[in-house]
């Protein structure tokens, strides 16, 4: 399925110099710089969640001891595999 979407000339002029140089079509540089923010947005978020968590001082001493479980779980897991 597609679309049609407005973009400014600027915009416009960039996609199709990319798509000569690339020798790609503009709706596979447009997809890929849409994923490309996708992905930028989702870490933004993520990194704003952990700083927050890093900010309540309960929530964060009991992410550390929850991390200190799975690594001793982990640890269990190579020890086993060795004998």
């Amino acid at each position: 399925m597609s679309t049609a979407i407005r973009v400014s000339r600027a915009a416009w002029q960039t996609l199709k110099e990319l798509s000569a140089r690339m020798g790609e079509p503009m709706q596979a540089i447009v997809d890929k710089a849409v994923e490309e923010y996708r992905r930028k947005v989702f870490l933004e978020e993520a990194n704003k969640a952990y700083a927050r968590l890093r900010e309540d001082h309960k929530a964060w001493q009991e992410e550390l001891e929850e991390r200190m479980i799975w690594d001793r779980a982990l640890a269990d897991d190579l020890k086993d595999e060795k004998q």
